[in-house]
């Protein structure tokens, strides 16, 4: 695969690609193929992934014609079967919303001719030009699906675990407080990272966030009369999640961890220095459609708050992370 920077700091995919590696397909992955009669004509490993093989897969269908599948496999075990799980039925969540916004998912499951535990995730091939999308690009669109998704059961939380980093979130139930689940989300990202970090101060002020500032913070997003909307949210919105599609020129997002939450959420991951977007017009962007939440005055913290799962999963999980305690 062939890049470059643009002069705004974009990474530029408008170059001809080429296969970076052999990309075997498991025969439970061509029985899951969306189209009547697609065969397999080529395959080939594609883009990069921390945590398991991203791909492309070239099909021809009965017409002749032909259509690219984009392949993920995880060879993680258990935590292999939760990454594809709720990959696909984020993808699944936000494509009903914004089918535009993301890929159109089409099967995950457990492959069978791997020697380990391993599981896939197959959906729509979309063709990257440039990461990240611009602020113009992202802003109103990400806004877009947190105005128009709407949670099944009215209220916060998910069906399914979600997986960000090597953490399966713990968003897997309803719950009418958004407190208690964001709580309930931060309390094991904490218990999860704290054998990893080893870090005794991290300890204690996990637990006292956890048990004294989500609360003081989030709940008055309920109160006084405040009604506050179970958004759909990618989970993990950063540079390398997001792109301008080379064929719409429109943003799209992948790699998706996704629940229903604060809308707030995913602009927590967007403080970081380390993350493009951190870069002040992509808030900037967003607020001309969706402004934020009351008490505005609380903005700020709340943004800190939310920012620590992402911060916290970098540090415990990402190789070689500067996030760690020295």
């Amino acid at each position: 695969m062939e890049s470059s920077t643009a002069q705004d700091g974009r990474i530029d995919y408008s170059g001809p690609r080429a296969a970076i590696g052999t990309l075997l397909v498991d025969k439970s992955v061509t029985a899951a193929f969306p189209d009547k009669g697609a065969h397999q004509i080529d395959s080939f490993k594609h883009g990069e992934s921390l945590w398991g093989v991203t791909g492309k897969i070239i099909v021809q269908l009965e017409n002749g014609e032909t259509k690219d599948y984009f392949l993920k496999t995880v060879s993680l075990g258990d935590i292999g079967r939760v990454m594809c799980q709720g990959e696909f039925e984020s993808l699944k969540a936000i494509h009903a919303a914004c089918p535009s916004f993301c890929p159109e998912p089409y099967a995950w499951g457990k492959c069978d001719e791997a020697e380990s535990d391993t599981y896939f995730l197959l959906a729509q091939f979309r063709e990257v030009a440039f990461q990240p999308a611009s602020p113009g690009k992202l802003g109103p669109a990400l806004a877009r699906m947190h105005l128009q998704s709407k949670s099944p059961t009215g209220k916060f939380g998910f069906h399914i675990r979600t997986c960000h980093a090597l953490i399966d979130q713990a968003v897997d139930f309803w719950d009418d407080s958004w407190s208690n689940v964001f709580q309930s989300h931060l309390r094991h990202a904490v218990e999860l990272a704290s054998p990893v970090l080893k870090w005794p101060e991290f300890d204690i002020v996990g637990r006292l966030i956890v048990e004294h500032v989500v609360p003081r913070l989030l709940r008055p997003l309920q109160e006084d009369g405040r009604v506050l909307k179970p958004s759909l949210v990618h989970g993990d919105c950063w540079d390398g999640n997001t792109a301008v599609d080379s064929e719409t020129g429109e943003a799209f997002i992948f790699d998706v961890c996704s629940f229903y939450g604060h809308n707030e959420y995913d602009i927590g991951n967007w403080r970081a220095p380390r993350h493009d977007l951190s870069n002040p017009a992509y808030l900037a962007n967003y607020e001309n459609h969706l402004p934020k939440s009351e008490p505005v005055e609380e903005w700020g913290v709340r943004n800190i708050l939310y920012s620590l799962p992402y911060n916290i999963g970098n540090a415990a999980f990402v190789p070689d992370s500067v996030q760690r305690p020295v």
